[in-house]
């Protein structure tokens, strides 16, 4: 489900219509987590570190309302949801595009996203599964401790969806350190935002997901 807002009340009006006009509204930042109770956590309940930090990224992220808007045909539009549009990685060194859906319970999250990583994996596509806006396009660099980063981007194609980038865990004072990139849609929201994001991801990292 979704709901238009009201762009002529909403009160980033002025700042909506001021970064909408952009070639490049995005911006973005890569910001460290400390992913140590996360990383026990999945070795001690042997699940996929991968899925438990990227479920946790996903209850972050419904819990920031401006990460749930998209722009569609020049208006606003707040969705219930927002589910994971993620890069899988194949064995062959190719990746294809999976679609996740959200579930707050990570065990009901697990079991569909491990069904749709077998499928990418099985299928030589790159986009075998297709998604709506209410996405987030993940991609994650696990070989790579990165500092920063770009994205490939269509100018021509009106694109609001955020964009989150997981990099490779360190060890640093007997903690595991995680890079993570965040480009987000200037119209839709600023970098207060993207700080409640992190603030509440890293909160979720400190935790046991309940399920």
């Amino acid at each position: 489900m979704r709901e238009k807002i009201d762009i002529n009340t909403w009160i980033r009006k002025d700042h909506f219509e001021f970064f909408n006009a952009f070639e490049e509204p995005f911006f973005g930042v890569t910001v460290d987590v400390d992913c140590t109770s996360t990383y026990h956590e999945a070795k001690e309940t042997s699940v996929s570190f991968f899925l438990l930090y990227l479920h946790k990224s996903l209850l972050a992220a419904n819990k920031i309302e401006p990460f749930s808007y998209r722009i569609i045909e020049g208006e606003v539009w707040k969705y219930d949801t927002v589910n994971a549009a993620a890069t899988i990685n194949r064995p062959n060194g190719t990746f294809g595009f999976g679609y996740m859906d959200y579930f707050s319970d990570f065990k009901l999250f697990e079991i569909e996203a491990l069904n749709e990583i077998e499928k990418v994996k099985l299928t030589s596509g790159l986009i075998p599964s297709s998604s709506g806006e209410n996405v987030i396009h993940y991609s994650a660099l696990p070989w790579l401790n990165f500092t920063s980063m770009s994205h490939a981007r269509k100018f021509s194609y009106n694109d609001s969806c955020p964009k989150i980038s997981f990099g490779k865990v360190r060890d640093e004072n007997n903690r595991k350190i995680m890079p993570v990139s965040i480009h987000v849609n200037h119209a839709l929201m600023d970098g207060f935002h993207v700080a409640q994001f992190v603030d509440e991801y890293q909160t979720l990292l400190n935790n046991k997901s309940r399920s």
